[in-house]
């Protein structure tokens, strides 16, 4: 079973971020788990709901795209290992839920979200890291993890079919180089956060270095790999 809330409530204060984790990016918390045993398929994600609000819309889904703020704890002493709010000069996190850019934990316990809404979630190491534990990242071997998350904004995600439509302008069912550009343009217009001017040439040329797999200067619909929003 997943293990104890610490007695000692975490800090919760948002400049409150270990500064040792300045440079962990998002893309360590999503290091894969390989827990193994029979007890884990009996170990679920532990969620307390800390804030919802009156509002609800829209509730969050495999392949939105999520705007978070979340700090993380080692369930066996409080202790932080994780804040957000050092990174990206405190900007909150993008990332898509359910598609393995965060740990599996993280998207169990963000589904069914509100924008507005905060949790703390309690992630037992099958769902988290396992067995092999995140040396890198300062999570020992079997640790229970402990998050408290706040939701800002559920957006529809990158690899829907609905981006994918709209960044695709001429509907030939690939996207140019000139359309993911022009995307990204109106993507920087709409957050209105500051970016250096090489930001944009950086992201795009590494859209098509993940994504292009032919080589063909097209991102098909294949490899945008669109995500369906069917639950986990």
């Amino acid at each position: 079973a997943a293990g104890t809330v610490p007695r000692r409530r975490p800090p919760r204060s948002d400049m409150d971020c270990g500064l040792s984790l300045l440079l962990l990016p998002l893309a360590l918390l999503a290091a894969p788990a390989r827990a193994e045993g029979s007890t884990a398929a009996a170990e679920e994600v532990q969620i307390e709901v800390l804030h919802l609000p009156e509002a609800c819309s829209p509730k969050s889904k495999k392949g939105d795209l999520l705007n978070a703020h979340y700090d993380g704890f080692l369930a066996s002493d409080g202790s932080k290992f994780y804040c957000s709010r050092t990174q990206n000069e405190g900007h909150p996190k993008w990332f898509v839920l359910g598609v393995g850019q965060v740990i599996k934990g993280l998207d169990i316990a963000m589904m069914n979200m509100c924008p507005g809404e905060k949790r703390k979630v309690t992630i037992p190491p099958s769902l988290a890291y396992g067995q092999q534990g995140y040396a890198q990242g300062k999570i020992p071997p079997n640790a229970t993890l402990i998050f408290e998350i706040e939701l800002y904004a559920v957006n529809k995600g990158p690899r829907s079919v609905e981006a994918f439509n709209q960044i695709d302008k001429d509907g030939d069912k690939k996207l140019s180089e000139l359309e993911i550009s022009q995307y990204l343009k109106e993507e920087f217009a709409r957050d209105g956060k500051k970016r250096h001017p090489s930001a944009h040439d950086e992201i795009l040329a590494d859209i098509f270095k993940k994504n292009d797999h032919d080589g063909d200067g097209f991102i098909s619909a294949k490899e945008y790999n669109v995500y369906q929003h069917d639950e986990l």
